[in-house]
């Protein structure tokens, strides 16, 4: 390298900048409804210009979007060698995913057709919740189980959490995830370990 030719920074500004945005959505998603976010508070909170997110996402709800794909759960948790918990585990964690602060409002930007014009978010959606069930069901296969299809516990416990979540229907708290999980395995048509 030339002693003239300046060093390359890492990330740089872009990334600095990147970040800052991201942050302060989170920030503010927690603070108030996602419906009293802007575009103008965002910028300020991240300590940058409007015209810079303007520019970089075009619209709140492409940001918002952009926010919802870092901002999903985890990997599920380790086995606990018990399928039905396991299963009321990922049950809770993907209520919590969607009921975080902001959690729905960044679910609903991501799915949006102005902004998913492709369906590519959700796509990405169900990937993430057909990865944690996999991971479930695939501990539960090597234990010698026979459990569920993934169609079936998409339908039977991620469908109704997403459409309680998204209409705002009252009791969608931790005892229904659950009980949605004992209702699978009270069906005399499912498979029995």
């Amino acid at each position: 390298m030339n002693a003239d030719t300046p060093a390359k920074r890492p990330g740089g500004r872009s990334a600095r900048v990147q970040a800052a945005v991201h942050q302060a959505v989170t920030d503010l998603a927690r603070e108030r409804e996602t419906a009293q976010l802007t575009i103008p508070a965002v910028a300020e909170r991240a300590g940058v210009n409007p015209t810079t997110i303007y520019r970089r996402w075009g619209t709140l709800q492409a940001l918002l979007a952009e926010v919802a794909t870092l901002h999903t759960a985890d990997a599920p948790p380790p086995s606990s060698g018990d399928l039905r918990t396991d299963l009321e585990a990922y049950a809770i964690r993907t209520l919590a995913d969607l009921t975080r602060p902001g959690g729905i409002a960044f679910f609903r930007a991501e799915v949006a057709p102005d902004i998913d014009e492709r369906r590519s978010g959700l796509r990405e959606c169900l990937h993430r919740a057909t990865v944690g069930l996999e991971a479930v069901l695939e501990a539960s296969r090597g234990r010698g189980e026979t459990p569920p299809s993934t169609e079936r516990l998409l339908d039977r416990i991620v469908a109704p959490l997403y459409f309680r979540v998204v209409f705002s229907m009252p009791d969608t708290d931790e005892t229904y995830a659950r009980a949605l999980v004992t209702d699978l395995f009270s069906d005399p048509s499912q498979p029995q370990r």
